[in-house]
């Protein structure tokens, strides 16, 4: 039996166990399971690694970057990024990758506009680090935005984002878990008002499917798109990866 999963914390929002036990009965692959592993911090990484049977796992919130110095190896992306989502076992070898990039850059350009040249990434983590790849290899600029910027860095804080900044920043994405269930109510701290139909507005989230951010997006006629489809298309890239 080969094994897959996931490992973050908390896990309560996660799609992907459900999304593979699916997958894998709808194809008809009967010698894989994929499981759940939610654990505290990530030094009890080694614990799951000790399963012999295990064969990939997809990283999530909050070790994307935390889970670097357990590789031994690191794809381009991942080395430019310093972030990873996805792990190929080998033989006891960890292979980093990075299928976020992947997922976000087809979802995005579904919609994306010749307006959207410029754009404001919400948070700092390591899903922040491959939408600001994704949106460099497209060639639009951003400004990243922190609930506590440092002065070093160029980050934006929330208390700086106003109407005139948002006439310019005309694509707007979330990378913050802010509003994902259960705390369907919180939003990113944003001038709302301020948005128009010319705006594109892009949430990691997927679960609610319309989060706050995005219906006020959509109250003022801005094109939205929530993280549900980045996450089948990473998902798919992740099951190649470790198949490969």
């Amino acid at each position: 039996m080969r094994r897959y999963g996931l490992i973050g914390y908390p896990l309560t929002h996660s799609f992907s166990e459900r999304f593979f036990t699916e997958k894998f009965e709808r194809e008809g692959i009967k010698d894989c399971t994929y499981s759940n592993y939610p654990i505290p911090q990530i030094g009890a990484l080694p614990e799951v690694l000790a399963d012999p049977s295990l064969c990939g796992l997809n990283v999530t919130i909050p070790y994307k970057q935390q889970v670097i110095p357990f590789l031994q190896e690191l794809s381009p992306v991942v080395e430019a990024i310093g972030a990873c989502n996805c792990i190929r076992i080998d033989k006891g070898g960890l292979a980093g990758h990075n299928t976020d990039v992947t997922g976000f850059e087809r979802s995005l350009t579904r919609k994306l506009a010749p307006q959207h040249r410029q754009a404001l990434i919400l948070g700092t983590g390591g899903a922040a680090r491959a939408v600001a790849y994704v949106l460099l290899k497209l060639g639009i600029s951003y400004r990243l935005v922190s609930r506590n910027p440092r002065p070093d860095t160029g980050d934006l804080g929330y208390d700086a984002i106003d109407a005139e900044i948002l006439r310019d920043f005309l694509l707007i994405v979330n990378t913050s878990p802010v509003g994902m269930y259960p705390r369907v109510d919180e939003c990113p701290p944003l001038p709302y008002e301020a948005l128009t139909t010319r705006h594109y507005l892009f949430d990691l989230v997927y679960n609610p499917a319309r989060t706050a951010f995005l219906r006020h997006g959509e109250a003022r006629g801005s094109i939205v798109e929530n993280g549900h489809e980045m996450l089948v298309i990473q998902a798919e890239e992740s099951w190649r990866i470790w198949n490969a």
